[in-house]
């Protein structure tokens, strides 16, 4: 399934209903009074907060959507029903904005419901109009139209953690060991063109796909993605030892080549301390399986520890049970404390 994370729908509270001109018809009533009732009122129009990230793919065909319109009025003064209101499922992190007067609102909780357009009110029956000096009226109101208008959907990925790091760093191997997720994984570059979540103890984990030198300014997946980890609470900088394996660029380098992409973005955005690069960060230094000498591994991660005392750094391979299994345990305690 594709990865959608930018629609625009065109969105339509229900209009109100008709009111109605009727008259009481009973026996003994000859001179029956007006019994028109009043209209219901259109069904107000709501998008409402889930976890489901693939969902605006549903609405890749259908993008015209409407809430209910009100009943009529009745006959013996009968009120008509209210329509339906409209609920349009929107993954969390959804920024909706108003294409005609740019009102914006922001989706971050799950099951929250936030109201965009207003139903028509319903119109009113003859009897609204009787007054002492008119018994007989004939007047009757038509319902109004529901708001209405065009709305972009914009998705922010919303995350407890995300995985960050240049493509083939371990990300979705990563993400697959520690939740269910299943993304695609392969000895190339790019693998993840799309952002794969997973569900890890409840705790939300999204592996974004790759970054590379220049992304801020648009090279590789550039920025697209990039705006996909401002909602996430916290990073996890992933740096690979075959950096070291494969007589590459140092893994150092490696890591602040990505440090200065999000200092970039968050400066041309001018995010200051809400942007990416002020986010709490732990470093997992992977594949440390590629490296048979167990001074280098040390040396490394003495290197990355330096980089700041109260960061965490982790060496992983997920070819070592025992390994991936303590990391588990680790992760979950800085969630709970982040």
């Amino acid at each position: 399934m594709a990865f959608i994370d930018e629609i625009t729908i065109y969105a339509e509270a229900g209009r109100g209903g008709d009111g109605v001109v009727r008259w009481r018809q009973e026996k003994f009533i000859p001179k029956g009074g007006p019994a028109g009732g009043d209209a219901g009122r259109g069904g107000d129009f709501y998008v409402q907060g889930v976890r489901d990230v693939h969902i605006l793919s549903k609405y890749k065909a259908k993008k015209s959507f409407v809430a209910g319109r009100g009943g009529d009025g009745g006959n013996k003064s009968l009120h008509g029903a209210n329509g339906e209101d409209f609920f349009l499922e929107l993954p969390l992190g959804s920024i909706i904005t108003n294409l005609d007067t740019d009102e914006k609102w922001q989706l971050t909780k799950e099951g929250e419901k936030i109201k965009i357009l207003k139903g028509g009110y319903g119109g009113f029956g003859n009897e609204h109009f009787k007054s002492s000096t008119n018994t007989t009226p004939k007047e009757w109101r038509p319902g109004e139209e529901g708001e209405k208008g065009n709305f972009k959907i914009e998705l922010e990925l919303f995350a407890d953690i995300g995985l960050i790091g240049l493509p083939n760093a371990g990300k979705s191997s990563l993400l697959n060991a520690l939740t269910n997720a299943q993304a695609r994984v392969g000895d190339y570059e790019f693998t993840t063109l799309d952002p794969n979540l997973g569900d890890f103890y409840k705790y939300i984990i999204a592996d974004i796909p790759g970054i590379i030198e220049g992304a801020s300014e648009g090279k590789g997946l550039g920025v697209k993605f990039l705006r996909h980890i401002k909602r996430t609470k916290m990073l996890a900088h992933l740096v690979s030892f075959e950096n070291l394996s494969k007589g590459t660029t140092g893994m150092m380098k490696v890591y602040k080549e990505i440090r200065k992409e999000l200092k970039k973005y968050d400066k041309d955005l001018g995010l200051g301390e809400d942007g990416l690069s002020e986010k709490e960060e732990i470093i997992i230094l992977t594949k440390s399986d590629v490296i048979s000498d167990p001074k280098i591994i040390a040396k490394k991660l003495a290197e990355f520890k330096k980089l700041d005392s109260g960061k965490k750094v982790f060496v992983l391979s997920l070819f070592d049970d025992k390994m991936v299994k303590n990391f588990s345990d680790e992760l979950i305690k800085i969630l709970k404390k982040a």
